[in-house]
């Protein structure tokens, strides 16, 4: 995979990108970094093991993800196979250390003595890139996103973030790409403004945009997904069951954007199941296929902590979808009416 500098070219970078991602479906890293629940490390190297014998070869991290621990875990069990048979996406934008008296998890990460610090200067993008490197026993990465930018993170100081990132992390990104350090650049993001900021003023080849492109929810990324599509932008839909709400079997989770569901979210979530019920259609499989039918899509990022949940979203990337499914989804109001579908 090349990366491309102008967008506009007919060689887009989601073009690219589709050839270098190794798969349609990505393991999404972050719950084997122990996101609200401890995995072991037996478990940790099953579940990544069977993503690889059920042919997952893009694998989505970030050092924040368990303070280093999910780069750790899938370094060592990717360590024994050829580089060019897979490809990896890591995050800039936050430093781990040591801090002997963490012990709170308030990111939402079972791990104890560390902390994540966010720092989009320069230099701590190459310390970022530097230590991910290591942990993932590689010397390159296909994907590299600049991580958690906007106001949705950042409140009152998304100016000065904004700021920083446009003058020194993206800028430090953009070398290291043409060092071969990573293939593609870009944001790895869960709102739409940001991303609506920086693509007029900085060449992105990727988005990672997670939870706003889903089977859920499409409203709040109408804009950005015209934007990357324009531009030749490859997007990652990643949160494709919004935070667990559409991946169960029997009905709607209790989480939606890493929160708890309100009453208002879960009834309508209710309507999925109530709507591809009457067709006899797996809410999850719908969840995980939407996003790739839109032609911005390179690949639908899907967090994974088990071998069964590996098991479970292989097979729905396999399942057939009637088309009287989206219809009746459409009809229902639940999708946009020029969401393209399967």
């Amino acid at each position: 995979m090349t990366p491309t500098t102008n967008q506009t070219q007919s060689g887009s970078a989601r073009t690219e990108l589709q050839h270098g991602l190794r798969s349609r479906l990505a393991f999404g890293g972050a719950p084997i970094g122990n996101l609200y629940e401890s995995v072991d490390e037996e478990t940790a190297t099953l579940t990544l093991s069977r993503a690889w014998l059920r042919d997952i070869r893009h694998f989505d991290t970030a050092p924040y993800y368990g303070y280093g621990l999910s780069e750790s875990r899938i370094g060592a069990a990717l360590s024994g196979v050829p580089r060019d048979s897979f490809s990896l996406s890591t995050k800039v934008g936050r430093l781990i250390e040591a801090d002997a008296g963490q012990t709170q998890h308030a990111d939402g990460f079972i791990v104890d003595g560390q902390r994540a610090r966010f720092d989009y200067s320069r230099d701590g993008v190459l310390r970022s890139v530097e230590a991910s490197l290591r942990r993932l026993r590689t010397d390159h990465v296909e994907v590299l996103l600049l991580h958690d930018i906007g106001a949705l993170t950042h409140g009152e100081h998304h100016a000065a973030v904004l700021h920083q990132a446009l003058n020194e992390a993206l800028p430090a990104m953009e070398e290291l790409r043409t060092q071969g350090v990573c293939r593609a650049i870009g944001l790895g993001v869960n709102e739409e403004a940001v991303c609506l900021e920086v693509m007029p003023r900085f060449s992105l080849d990727v988005i990672m945009l997670a939870g706003r492109y889903t089977l859920f929810e499409q409203a709040h990324s109408i804009g950005v997904m015209a934007q990357a599509k324009a531009r030749g932008i490859a997007i990652l839909a990643a949160g494709p069951y919004n935070s667990g709400l559409l991946g169960n079997n029997e009905g709607p989770g209790h989480f939606y954007n890493y929160a708890p569901a309100d009453q208002t979210v879960q009834q309508r979530a209710q309507r999925f199941y109530d709507v591809l019920g009457e067709t006899h259609t797996d809410v999850g499989a719908a969840a995980l296929q939407f996003p790739l039918a839109h032609a911005a899509v390179a690949s639908v990022v899907c967090g994974l902590r088990s071998v069964d949940e590996v098991d479970m979203a292989s097979k729905r990337m396999q399942t057939p979808i009637p088309n009287e499914a989206w219809r009746a989804l459409r009809h229902a109001g639940l999708l946009q009416q020029d969401a393209p579908t399967p």
